[in-house]
């Protein structure tokens, strides 16, 4: 299989804050070790909003202007670089936003997305010990064509449209979380935040065991969650969360909270919720987190077990086969796909959750 690859594409590019253009740039060339994909579609993340407008300027996000930013992706292989033998031209794949460098203590753990080499590029090491973090420090997926690492990539199941395999980072994220707090066979597990994140770990919770899972929001993302499954739905207007979980566990608490919300009061709640040794995920990021509260004395005599959780490091194939199998309904997650052309509309329409938007999706 051959594909006829231009030599030019189209990208939205982030020229300055607060300032997109559509361009028309050279189709990168894979290097050794590296693909390059075809992309199909492109999932809009809580962050990409924040970084149009600035919002990790102190993260150095993005490097330079203009920038490719796009994290979470699906597409198909198109040309392959030097050394390639773990993939073929025609492969459908879903990408992470990072790939660690592979040589750090914490990459050689299975910790890649808390590489100890981040920010560097590698390119001049033989080893190329550098960090890729795709969209965000590294040129992303809003364009027709993208270059990546073929570490980076996870094949897509047949039966797995590349909307939904696009999600593969949403879920991902959320899967991590879910792990590092562990789901109790037949216990209770709560979920704080029936966004995209929170609504795909309700699902995860639920297929890997758990007998109960209460979800905490409000509105139609909360009617969502009803909808997908949640056995419990908590409207935090309308009620105290913490004690109607304490009422629902017999006053022991959840076995497990997963924080999916960034609400600056949830991680109290959380560790208020949570049983004696429960464990706490927290998943989401934080407006205002040097002013974030928690009920420390809780934590300690209770022996609250907390766990941040950065990406989706090592679980793309678990949720892909998740995808697969329907344990995660990704395409009851897909509520608006826009061509690229439309891109600035789509930001808008996620970002302030116009028309009950979920998931908003790109087509390039």
């Amino acid at each position: 299989m051959t594909f006829e690859i231009p030599e030019t594409m189209k990208a939205m590019m982030l020229t300055a804050y607060d300032h997109l253009e559509l361009r028309e740039v050279p189709v990168p060339k894979p290097g050794p070790g590296e693909v390059l994909c075809r992309i199909k579609s492109v999932a809009i993340c809580g962050s990409d909003p924040k970084m149009i407008h600035g919002g990790y300027a102190f993260t150095n996000w993005p490097p330079y202007y203009p920038f490719i930013m796009g994290h979470e992706w699906a597409g198909q292989v198109v040309a392959l670089g030097e050394g390639v033998e773990d993939f073929q031209v025609g492969d459908r794949v879903a990408g992470e936003a990072h790939h660690g460098c592979g040589h750090c203590e914490n990459c050689k753990n299975g910790h890649y997305t808390v590489c100890l080499n981040y920010g560097k590029d590698g390119l001049n090491s033989k080893l190329d010990t550098g960090h890729r973090h795709y969209g965000f420090y590294w040129q992303g997926a809003n364009a027709e064509y993208n270059v990546y690492k073929t570490g980076a990539l996870c094949k897509i199941a047949d039966n797995v449209s590349y909307d939904v395999a696009s999600m593969c980072d949403t879920a991902g994220v959320a899967m991590h979380g879910v792990l590092q707090a562990g789901v109790t066979p037949g216990g209770t597990s709560v979920v704080f935040g029936p966004g995209p994140i929170g609504l795909c770990a309700m699902m995860e919770c639920k297929a890997l065991g758990s007998g109960r899972v209460i979800m905490i929001g409000r509105g139609a993302k909360l009617e969502k969650a009803r909808e997908l499954g949640a056995d419990v739905c908590i409207d935090f207007t309308k009620e105290d969360v913490v004690a109607r979980v304490l009422e629902l566990t017999n006053g022991i608490g959840a076995d497990e909270v997963m924080e999916c919300s960034g609400a600056d009061d949830s991680p109290y709640k959380a560790c208020q919720m949570v049983r004696k040794a429960g464990h706490v995920a927290l998943i989401a990021n934080y407006h205002d987190p040097a002013n974030l509260a928690l009920p420390m004395n809780t934590v300690v005599f209770n022996e609250v077990q907390l766990h941040g959780s950065k990406a989706n490091p090592g679980v793309s194939k678990m949720v892909l086969d998740f995808f697969a199998s329907g344990k995660i309904n990704g395409e009851a997650l897909v509520s608006h796909t826009f061509p690229l052309e439309d891109y600035e509309k789509a930001v808008d329409i996620f970002e302030h959750k116009k028309d009950n938007s979920v998931k908003v999706v790109i087509n390039p």
